[in-house]
């Protein structure tokens, strides 16, 4: 990798000298850009007034749709703005229209919250909740995935590309490609993919894909995202409630929707974190996704390969493909509150992942709780030797 690039995106990121960030599968540093933009608007607000200054700033705010049509290789009319990516994933989720005895098909690597949702689905209206098979190696098993889809016919297939517990990259093109025959709607929650590697929708095949600025694409809190297909949009799908930003009250009983994915949207929104959100995904693509997945991947392996070495290490990720997660477990009985505080006293940043949040996966790996070390393209080898030998230190 260039160092001169290394160096610039170093010094795009001042919060990079103060510590060693690996916790960007939680909420990245911002570039300098993204946070120059979201404050020049609030400072505009403030001087000319909030109704005013989105206005006075339409065009450009507009951009946060063609950023993001260009990061997933989508058309602007599938993009919609949300708040975070749960609030898009159950705007698309609650868009389904689901009648007793229907089947969502999932994995049981999917988010959390994603898990509640199907658990709220089914004890509301019946709808029934199976699980695709998982392979030695660690994912999703497509033979499995293939069957199921033909034995119990989903109405909707739901896939979270990478768990926010473990390094795992789900295949969800080859499973896009099963899904297709079955015309069964597709989901897949891309919130710790997107800005990590490339993404493309047509290849992927999904009717929506959700996801956040505030993780690898370096952006602000606050602000997510959801794409939605041609097909989802020309079946005349839309979520629960509809506001008078997603459709015009065209009579007295009578509501009509826009035709793109802003029929998903709310009107009101933070204009200040949509420019943030816009600069962030400028960033990505000026930089190049396949760049940072090449750089991301690099850094993760070469952690992975320092943690395991540790005796009292025990390090988790599974699968052909992994990504920049890195998740660890440890052969002494420790507290896991006090292990991340002693890490950020020593300015090594990290994340904890409990039971409750990864049930499934957990329990297949015998771990009451795992620490999560995320790399981004800014960090260094070096910063990775330090973070290691603090662990070494603390844990061993």
């Amino acid at each position: 990798m260039n160092e001169e690039k290394i160096r610039q995106w170093r010094a795009d990121t001042p919060g990079s000298v103060q510590r060693i960030h690996l916790n960007n599968a939680g909420a990245a540093l911002m570039p300098k850009p993204v946070l120059e933009a979201i404050r020049a608007h609030l400072s505009l607000e403030n001087q000319i007034g909030g109704y005013e200054a989105a206005a006075m700033q339409s065009d450009a705010l507009s951009g946060f749709y063609q950023e993001l049509a260009s990061l997933l290789h989508a058309p602007v009319s599938g993009m919609a703005h949300a708040t975070s990516a749960t609030d898009a994933y159950n705007r698309a989720l609650s868009s389904i229209p689901f009648s007793e005895g229907d089947v969502i098909l999932t994995t049981q690597d999917d988010y959390v919250s994603n898990q509640i949702a199907f658990m709220e689905l089914h004890h509301r209206f019946g709808v029934e909740v199976k699980y695709c098979g998982i392979v030695p190696s660690g994912g999703m098993d497509l033979n499995d995935l293939e069957e199921k889809i033909k034995r119990f016919q989903p109405k909707l297939v739901a896939i979270t590309h990478i768990p926010t517990n473990s390094g795992l990259v789900q295949d969800v093109e080859a499973a896009g490609a099963i899904i297709k025959e079955s015309g069964a709607w597709y989901l897949v929650d891309a919130c710790q993919s997107v800005g990590q590697m490339p993404l493309d929708v047509a290849k992927i095949g999904c009717d929506f894909l959700t996801g956040t600025f505030r993780k690898f694409l370096r952006g602000p809190r606050g602000v997510g995202f959801l794409y939605v297909s041609e097909r989802a949009l020309h079946a005349g799908l839309e979520p629960l409630f509809v506001d008078l930003h997603g459709a015009s009250w065209s009579a007295d009983d009578v509501y009509q929707l826009r035709e793109d994915a802003k029929r998903f949207e709310l009107w009101e929104r933070s204009y200040a974190l949509v420019a943030g959100a816009r600069e962030a995904c400028k960033y990505a693509n000026d930089i190049g996704l396949e760049t940072i997945e090449e750089r991301v991947v690099t850094l993760a392996a070469s952690l992975r390969e320092k943690l395991s070495i540790l005796p009292a290490v025990r390090v988790l990720d599974q699968g052909a493909k992994l990504s920049g997660i890195v998740t660890m477990d440890f052969s002494k009985k420790l507290d896991p509150n006090w292990l991340i505080a002693e890490l950020r006293c020593h300015r090594v940043n990290a994340s904890v992942t409990f039971m409750e949040y990864a049930r499934f996966d957990l329990a297949r790996k015998d771990a009451a709780w795992i620490v999560r070390f995320s790399p981004h393209y800014y960090n260094t080898e070096a910063e990775l030797d330090k973070a290691v030998a603090l662990v070494d230190r603390l844990v061993g």
